[in-house]
């Protein structure tokens, strides 16, 4: 294929954390910490052509600097990527906790070098025993309210850790913990886009605001913050083990803080939570194979958009031109449609993902793209049986590479702090349906649709990308963009994630709701407003609102001899860290 030239002063326009743009002027809340100030408005426009990364020996991309900087220095002391990984997650857990931490779910895509395959982890929880359809019925509820108990299922997040760790990773636990309990107890500087998605009503959430807003305030850009309650939880995993979380006193305590607050957890939830080593499936895409992992998330999804847009020449088109945006746009819908009737917990509803990724499935559903024209309804595909989330990737000098996404859902996920813990517990229960006939419909000990998903792909069976942009529903749009770009376009690492992106919202959803006139396109600020005209006369309801674009992070790997290229998204504050 003809790799092109990236096209010079195109960029990405910042996207404040996971809930877009709404809080960036929070950065300069009250007096600067010590004469520190920061243009907030220039934050919406950084430096759009910033260098990949390249390296040698090992590679850390997070949205967080000290998060890369933690896992770049267990790569140091002779750790793997998987170790890495995991250094990075809990450090992002300390320093940007409205996205991510113990609370909350993971999933993760591994490259062992040494067996030369990928290995897919479901560490997501799934609802209490005590918590079924017709519970939420018999309280009249139409929906799962989000800030609420009732929207608890179990953390999975340090079940993964515990089986990332005891399948690849080297390192002791007190070597891969010990740098985040430090900073836990001495603080750290709250770096600018993260005091902007800080703030939160403290008023209605008291038990997050006594661990995350003491004496009422959130903290600002350059403020020393420290969550001495998040210390002692890990040094608890340390001296009791990862498994302690499900079957001892941590697990007791989140026990009754739900008796307590109107929960449904009980002991048997976390005593019977596994985490699952998956099989990731693929489609190939213009010679390369991108792998997601099955649902009960969305990663399929991607997949689905890649089948029907590979079937247009993308490459021809001028990148993000309204041509081009058209159909990625359309194909989006139409996988989004199946998305919503089809994806589900596969131990409990039949989700025909084969078919769902097939490409013969998406060479029929490309057929209903009209090139010129937005469809305002949509319907999903009719199978006939035959009888604010993290992201972060790290790589190694052995070989080794881990895609790694990892969320509480909403920025400060249910806005509850269990005990003292540290932590706020996700609100991930949301996203079931209440809908009898639905297949992701609410049911006692199943796992709710989920929606971060890690992506990793392979060409002629070596690992040449590993990526993610997290952003809630945003997910799969993200990359579809981010691959457009790196593979017709012939973009880098960096350049891929730079560029402005749109965000399609309004389809229907897994949890019921269904598209009305055919949704809505937000464009971040760097598309020209040329193409947001030629798309608004192809039919779509363009606006330049308060959207989620994501958050993206990447390492591309080159052999012969091997070496690593990493891209950090300017839309965070993170960093690619080598060495």
């Amino acid at each position: 294929m003809k790799r092109r030239t990236f096209l010079h002063g195109t960029g990405a326009a910042l996207c404040a954390g996971l809930w877009g743009t709404k809080n960036l002027s929070a950065v300069e809340r009250g007096n600067p910490v010590g004469g520190l100030r920061i243009d907030a408005g220039r934050l919406l426009n950084r430096n759009q052509n910033r260098s990949t990364m390249a390296c040698t020996h090992g590679v850390v991309c997070a949205s967080q600097p000290l998060a890369a900087q933690a896992g770049v220095d267990v790569l140091k002391s002779g750790g793997n990527a998987i170790d890495a990984a995991i250094a990075a997650n809990a450090m992002l857990s300390l320093v940007e906790p409205m996205n991510c931490g113990p609370g909350g779910d993971l999933f993760a895509i591994v490259w062992d070098e040494k067996s030369q395959k990928l290995h897919g982890l479901n560490a997501s929880g799934r609802s209490p025993y005590a918590w079924g359809l017709q519970d939420a019925l018999n309280l009249g509820l139409k929906d799962i309210p989000p800030y609420s108990p009732l929207a608890w299922s179990v953390p999975g997040c340090v079940s993964g850790w515990q089986a990332l760790h005891e399948r690849f990773g080297k390192l002791k636990l007190e070597a891969i913990f010990g740098p985040v309990i430090r900073y836990a107890r001495e603080g750290f500087p709250v770096s600018p886009i993260i005091a902007g998605d800080w703030p939160f009503e403290s008023t209605k959430f008291p038990s997050l605001a006594e661990t995350f807003m003491p004496g009422g305030k959130a903290p600002i850009f350059g403020e020393i913050f420290s969550n001495p309650d998040l210390a002692v939880f890990y040094e608890s995993l340390l001296r009791d083990g990862l498994a302690s979380f499900y079957r001892g006193d941590i697990a007791e305590r989140m026990v009754k803080f739900s008796e307590a607050n109107g929960g449904r957890f009980s002991r048997r939830d976390f005593e019977e939570h596994t985490a699952d080593w998956v099989d990731p499936v693929s489609t190939n895409y213009r010679g390369y194979d991108v792998f997601e992992l099955p649902p009960n998330g969305q990663g399929i999804s991607a997949l689905q958009i890649l089948n029907m847009i590979e079937t247009f020449d993308i490459g021809t088109l001028v990148p993000n031109s309204a041509e081009q945006l058209h159909l990625f746009i359309e194909a989006k819908k139409l996988a989004y449609e199946d998305r919503a009737v089809y994806y589900a917990d596969r131990d409990k509803a039949d989700v025909p993902v084969d078919w769902l990724i097939s490409k013969a499935y998406g060479l029929e559903r490309a057929k209903k793209i009209d090139p010129t024209r937005s469809a305002v309804q949509v319907a999903p595909g009719q199978f006939a049986p035959k009888s604010e989330t993290i992201y972060l990737t790290a790589a190694d000098g052995e070989g080794n590479m881990v895609s790694l996404i990892q969320s509480t859902y909403h920025g400060w996920g249910s806005h509850y702090v269990p005990d003292h813990l540290g932590f706020a517990l996700q609100n991930r229960g949301e996203l079931f349906a209440l809908d009898a006939k639905h297949r992701n419909k609410l049911e006692p000990h199943k796992r709710p649709f989920h929606t971060i998903i890690p992506a990793f792909v392979l060409k002629d069976r070596q690992p040449v990308f590993s990526f993610g942009v997290m952003g809630g529903d945003f997910q799969p749009q993200g990359h579809a963009q981010v691959l457009m770009n790196w593979i017709d376009y012939g973009m880098s690492p960096q350049q891929a994630g730079e560029q402005p992106r749109i965000a399609h919202n309004g389809s229907s959803t897994p949890t019921g709701h269904t598209m009305e006139r055919g949704g809505r396109v937000g464009c971040e600020p760097l598309i020209p407003e040329s193409t947001r005209a030629a798309l608004a006369a192809m039919g779509h309801e363009v606006s330049k609102g308060d959207d989620v674009f994501g958050g993206y992070q990447a390492i591309a790997r080159l052999d012969g001899p091997l070496r690593y290229f990493g891209g950090s998204d300017p839309r965070k504050d993170g960093a690619a860290i080598g060495y």
